[in-house]
């Protein structure tokens, strides 16, 4: 039994306990600055002190002292573990050795003690005094209190238990008193949805009891049930945190100096990333900035920074983690690859090939993070990857090409930009010490990785002594039928009408990756039939078709173009598919075989189908020949498609058709029905667009970009086709033979009913697939 000093300075020393919980301002202070005074009052070793979750399910620790994690206890209140058990029945315990079962049982036969934070750490937990921190006016539960280890290694006194008791009613009122000025704005921090009237409270009460019976995140229930946008939760976490907030970006660039010592595992369980490093000091986005910021767990990883928190929701965290590390945390990330290269000091600028970077390039860690680049790629819908390194100690930037827009991939460790290349260069067996003139090869990744993908390869040496080096994915797959390669009612007819010629000549053309060889695919699949014989001639074959004999160039072997043109000649074909014609032979032979009876395709490098025919022209061929020959020239781009989930409509204004009308009519006014009176040209357009695209009201409907996860906030997701199809009428053909300019072959295709470019995708605007900024950014007429 303790004496009456050491009861009174008990006392004394709880007195002064209670006191400085009552003075202090907020939870946290009482958390913070009064649990070591705690652990002095009951000589232990250890605190934890727990309150009630949200969804009143569970209790998570608030402060623990001793432990170095900083990843939140979560107990349910049940009796399965020893906090639970004291939360389930209200009741306190002190327990002699948490290791002894027959004293657990003797509380109840299914407490457990759960030992696996011991195993894990090596401390050894013995004496445990719990109280729960109950509400005196309704009695319901606040928290609990957990006392672990008396450092004079005997069971806690029965003064220490009253103490404890006295200490969580002090608590349980403090606890109320500090609650009730947020209570009346946001007791949870989810209540700015309701002041804010994003949902109301009853929608929130619902959403809680769903996500409390399915054992789910209440943040999925509602976004994914109560619709509840992304960026509104986001602003309302944000007011209750008193920080700002931090959207989900696709296109944030890795901060691999700043992930080197982050591994995945540790983030994703304390909930805290750092995303960049800006004049105003370290930006961290974390779901919990409060916790965060109290722990102090970030100066003591970046002790040279100044934090700078940032909340973001759950499922932007998740996201960007992903982003990060990469997708799947049973796959290598990007950040432990890059994490896991040895730093070395940049080499020389301009030195050749050394053996270290041959060495380098072998290197395990190396190899892998060049495979996880292409998969990544493949796997997002990138057609290329641009390496592109900087001379000196500036890192080399990888960026990837999606829906024909850059954007940043990962920045690789400047000591690493040679061994990358050589790597690259081993893998297309290029010639890995020639390092000042362009090279060209080939990746068959299936040798490499786990994707049967080709990569076209060029390097090309660039300022400071470095290489650049840009892959281009060939995956192969196969053609999409011509029904649903996005052509207008008009020229899908039109296009048809052409293709179904038993011979002639067709060409198709527009810039590297606008999408001329998957079109041409779609019109050889249309045209694949067991009677029909079809060559073709690529570089390199992507798609591919049963029915078809394609052969893949080879120059060093001799096969090009031309050789391959007049090899086909001699193997009795209907249908001949050239990839380019880029000289007078190929060209030639092509026109030959359409005059010969077969049906020709060819791609060509020009702007626009009318200035198809001048090229042609000024290469050497024949106007009468190639006049005769001609079926039609289809010049095609590749516009951004707005995103079918979040695109907003509105109905056009005035001012908005005029201006489109405007701009449609441009070319029409010169065709000679519309020279006498060019507002003619107007009423005949506008007329269309509503007897096709407008309502009931004649009202035409526009729609914009918003953006959404699905389209990773920008507002478009995937491509579509912008198509100008000049056919081979007879007035077009008077034009070829006497060589006439381009301005005058645009006036009579037009005549003819052809739509150019900048027609096509404003009738797709029309239609609600893209935007005119779209349209805009990819024609130049």
């Amino acid at each position: 039994m303790a004496d009456i000093s050491v009861k009174l300075n008990f006392s004394k020393n709880l007195q002064a306990v209670t006191n400085k919980i009552h003075a202090t301002n907020n939870i946290d202070e009482i958390m913070l600055e009064v649990s070591k005074d705690i652990c002095a009052l009951f000589d232990a070793d250890r605190l934890t002190i727990y309150v009630m979750s949200e969804d009143k399910s569970s209790i998570v620790s608030k402060v623990k002292t001793g432990l170095n994690s900083f990843k939140d206890l979560k107990l349910p209140i049940s009796e399965q573990s020893i906090a639970g058990y004291v939360a389930h029945n209200k009741k306190m315990v002190n327990i002699k050795d948490v290791y002894d079962e027959n004293e657990l049982r003797s509380f109840s036969s299914q407490l457990r003690f759960l030992q696996e934070v011991d195993k894990r750490t090596g401390y050894r937990t013995k004496q445990m005094l719990v109280s729960p921190v109950v509400d005196a006016t309704d009695n319901e539960l606040i928290g609990v209190v957990q006392i672990i280890n008396n450092k004079a290694d005997r069971p806690f006194h029965s003064m220490m238990e009253e103490g404890v008791t006295e200490l969580c009613k002090t608590l349980a009122i403090a606890f109320r008193q500090r609650q009730k000025p947020q209570q009346q704005l946001a007791k949870t921090k989810y209540d700015y949805l309701v002041a804010d009237a994003v949902i109301s409270a009853a929608e929130f009460d619902l959403a809680t009891r769903s996500a409390r019976r399915k054992g789910i995140d209440i943040e999925d229930v509602l976004i994914d049930e109560f619709q509840v946008k992304v960026p509104a939760l986001g602003d309302a976490l944000a007011k209750f945190f008193g920080v700002g907030y931090e959207p989900f970006k696709a296109d944030r660039i890795k901060p691999m100096d700043l992930l080197k010592n982050l591994k995945r595992d540790y983030v994703e369980s304390n909930q805290w990333l750092p995303i960049e490093e800006n004049k105003d000091g370290l930006l961290v986005v974390t779901t919990d900035p409060e916790r965060v910021k109290v722990s102090r767990i970030v100066q003591n990883v970046f002790p040279k920074h100044k934090p700078v928190y940032k909340v973001c929701t759950r499922r932007e965290f998740v996201n960007t983690v992903d982003q990060f590390y990469g997708e799947g945390a049973d796959s290598a990330s990007i950040g432990d690859l890059l994490s896991n290269l040895e730093p070395e000091e940049a080499g020389e600028e301009g030195a050749g090939t050394t053996q270290d970077d041959v060495s380098a390039a072998a290197d395990n860690e190396l190899v892998k993070l060049v495979n996880k680049i292409i998969i990544d790629a493949y796997n997002q819908g990138v057609s290329d990857i641009h390496i592109e390194p900087y001379p000196g100690k500036a890192k080399t930037e990888i960026r990837f090409r999606k829906d024909g827009s850059l954007m940043p991939y990962i920045e690789v460790p400047a000591s690493y930009r040679s061994p990358l290349v050589t790597r690259l260069k081993i893998m297309c067996d290029l010639d890995i010490s020639e390092k000042r003139k362009p090279q060209d090869g080939k990746i068959k990744f299936k040798k490499f990785g786990p994707l049967d993908i080709e990569l076209r390869v060029a390097t090309i040496p660039t300022q400071g002594g470095v290489e650049d080096v840009v892959m281009r994915i060939l995956a192969a797959g196969e053609p999409i039928p011509l029904d649903k390669m996005g052509f207008t009612e008009h020229n899908l007819k039109a296009l048809k009408s052409c293709v179904e010629k038993p011979y002639g000549l067709f060409f198709v053309c527009g810039p590297t990756g606008s999408g001329k060889t998957t079109t041409l695919h779609s019109v050889l699949k249309y045209l694949n039939t067991p009677d029909t014989k079809i060559w073709t001639a690529e570089d390199p074959v992507e798609i591919t078709q049963k029915g078809l004999r394609q052969v893949q160039m080879n120059p060093k072997a001799g096969l090009n173009f031309a050789t391959a043109m007049k090899a086909f000649l001699r193997a009795d074909p209907d249908i001949i598919m050239v990839g380019e014609m880029r000289d007078k032979e190929t060209t030639g032979t092509g026109i030959e075989a359409s005059l010969t009876g077969h049906l020709v395709f060819a791609t060509l490098h020009t702007n626009s189908a009318p200035e198809s025919i001048i090229r042609l022209l000024d290469m050497g061929m024949d106007p009468f020949n190639f006049a005769d020959a001609l079926l039609g020239i289809l010049a095609q781009r590749l516009a951004k498609r707005l995103c079918s989930k979040c695109k907003k409509p509105h109905v056009a204004t005035q001012d908005e058709i005029k201006l489109m009308l405007a701009e449609y009519c441009e070319e029409l006014k010169n065709i000679e029905r519309f020279k006498a009176d060019p507002n003619a040209a107007y009423k005949s357009v506008y007329a269309d667009w509503v007897k096709n695209y407008g309502n009931d009201k004649g009202e035409i409907t526009l729609y914009e970009p918003v953006g959404c996860d699905t389209c990773m906030g920008t507002g478009y997701k995937g491509r579509v086709g912008l198509h100008e199809l000049l056919v081979g009428t007879d007035p077009v053909k008077k034009n070829i033979q006497e060589h006439a300019r381009v301005a005058e072959i645009v006036v009579t295709a037009l005549s003819e009913g052809m739509r150019t470019l900048k027609q096509d995708g404003m009738e797709k605007v029309l239609q609600g697939i893209t935007d005119m900024h779209q349209v805009r950014a990819v024609c130049i007429k």
